[in-house]
């Protein structure tokens, strides 16, 4: 796989001096044209052998366009802060907004490799990790980002040349290191994972390019010229994507109606009957008993809150549900049996304009915990698949490819040790009703109600299909959706947090599996 990173290719002084100045100027130009254009972000990702110009080159890329509007991030050994999360979450919390360039050094390959090279993890082990990558570099390109990818090569020979060469400089010397001539030795198991790494993950839209590293005239141009032509080519399809947009709204406009308007069709209307009509609505739970159960549970998720704390782990509860379901009651009785300085409730509405300009699940990797922690979404990332769903905010290729990288996203957690609940709030439409009215009628509760509301039960149905597709879809053995009977809130709060401390004691080995 190597063998054309290894034909000793240069570029002169002379030449390289005379294309410098045209292609940065260049580079500078697409810059400016992707902060304008705003619709995706360009992710640069630089791996291979040590010495082969990694930093120099990113260096470079900085020098050669304006660094403020660059996103550069190299990745040690994880700091406290980030091993008590999921890998994956630093990042999630560095990628670049649209419009703008993130450069990633010893990023997601950096680990699997080195582990794979020092024999930590088997050949098995080592596909999973690289599909996990390619899972998550797929999510960023549905999303508009894209992604090149430069392995640095030198051959063995070369690479032991740069490392002298550097030593003999005092002002150089500091580059090479222990852990630089260790790694050397191991050189043959670094190629072996490297070309499983390369093979495994360099896809149609993360291709990975072999770039030849003993010349730096060479590979600074290669990568260069490899950033430039990408990005004007993004730009390019951005601008069609969006003329071509423009022309068939256009001619929607001029058609008198959708072509849906003015088809007859024929065929049989079948009762849509949904995941949610299986719930006993009437289930309930008088106020002494109530009572009893209520403060049973919370001294149950007390104690529990507090092993999990000592024992750093994390608890993620989602809540989701239509309109006056109760979320938030169930979520302060929730709180009031945890420490409050070890909790914290993420409401989610709209999105910011920062936050539009990431991938959508962004927002809830930067929110995630540190170790022991609680961490409560009232409403979270599911509104990909039912609010922008049902409200057009969303393509259909959109929310339909959320569901794997919602899987994929939780399943992370899940590795982690993270306790991870998700409740359906569920109410009928005529209780919804009630509490509406009753919302209307009593003044410090009047502000929960907005005409987004009612303009919400219009569209009932559609969210009780949405519903049916999100649980078949997302409620798996590790993550399952947990429906909650919500006519009666009494009842509803209790099971939430009875479900919340199963879910713990199993985790904490305090319960049966």
């Amino acid at each position: 796989m190597f063998r054309t990173a290894e034909l000793g290719r240069k570029v002169s002084k002379r030449d390289f001096e005379r294309q410098e100045p045209v292609l940065r100027q260049e580079l500078l130009q697409i810059q400016q044209e992707l902060r304008e254009d705003g619709s995706f972000p360009v992710i640069l990702v630089f791996a291979g052998v040590d010495g082969a110009g990694k930093g120099e080159t990113v260096n470079l890329l900085n020098a050669w366009m304006d660094p403020r509007w660059i996103v550069t991030r190299a990745y040690g050994e994880p700091s406290d802060e980030e091993r008590e999360r999921p890998e994956f979450w630093r990042y999630w919390r560095d990628l670049p907004p649209r419009g703008r360039i993130g450069m990633f050094l010893s990023s997601w390959y950096s680990r699997p490799v080195l582990d794979r090279v020092f024999r930590k993890i088997g050949g098995a082990e080592l596909e999973q990790r690289l599909e996990r990558i390619v899972a998550f570099e797929n999510a960023l390109s549905a999303d508009s980002a894209v992604i090149l990818k430069f392995w640095m090569h030198l051959s063995k020979k070369a690479q032991k040349r740069r490392f002298k060469s550097l030593e003999k400089d005092p002002l150089q010397s500091w580059r090479v290191t222990k852990r630089d001539w260790e790694h050397w030795k191991l050189y043959d198991r670094f190629i072996e994972a490297a070309e499983r790494t390369i093979m495994k993950t360099s896809t149609g839209v993360a291709p990975w390019t072999i770039v030849e590293g003993e010349d730096h005239h060479y590979r600074s141009l290669t990568v260069g010229i490899a950033v430039r032509d990408a990005v004007r080519r993004a730009l390019e399809d951005a601008r069609a994507r969006r003329q071509l947009a423009s022309l068939e709204k256009a001619g929607k406009n001029t058609e008198g109606g959708d072509a849906e308007d003015r088809t007859d069709t024929v065929g049989t209307v079948l009762e849509t009957v949904t995941v949610l009509d299986s719930l006993d609505m009437g289930l309930s739970l008088e106020k002494p008993r109530y009572r009893e159960e209520l403060a049973r549970a919370q001294a149950e998720l007390n104690l529990l809150h507090r092993k999990a704390l000592e024992r750093g782990i994390s608890t993620v509860l989602v809540f989701e549900g239509p309109d006056a379901a109760g979320k938030g009651g169930a979520i302060r009785r929730l709180t009031a049996a945890l420490d409050a300085r070890h909790v914290q409730v993420i409401p989610i509405a709209a999105p910011t304009d920062e936050e539009q300009a990431h991938h959508y699940l962004w927002r809830f990797w930067r929110h995630l915990s540190r170790a022991g922690r609680f961490t409560i979404f009232d409403r979270s990332w599911y509104g990909r698949v039912l609010v922008e769903r049902v409200e057009g905010f969303a393509s259909e290729e959109e929310w339909r490819r959320a569901y794997a990288e919602i899987n994929d996203f939780e399943e992370q957690l899940i590795e982690h040790g993270t306790v991870l609940r998700k409740f359906w709030l569920h109410i009928t439409k005529e209780e919804q009703l009630a509490r509406f009215q009753a919302r209307e009628k009593t003044p410090y509760k009047r502000w929960k109600l907005t005409e987004e509301d009612w303009r919400n039960r219009e569209r009932w149905d559609d969210y009780a299909a949405a519903v049916n597709d999100m649980v078949e879809q997302t409620s798996t053995k590790k993550a399952p959706w947990v429906l909650v009977e919500g006519n009666d809130k009494r009842f509803a709060r209790v099971k939430v947090i009875t479900t919340v401390c199963e879910a713990m004691a199993r985790v904490l080995g305090d319960g049966n599996d």
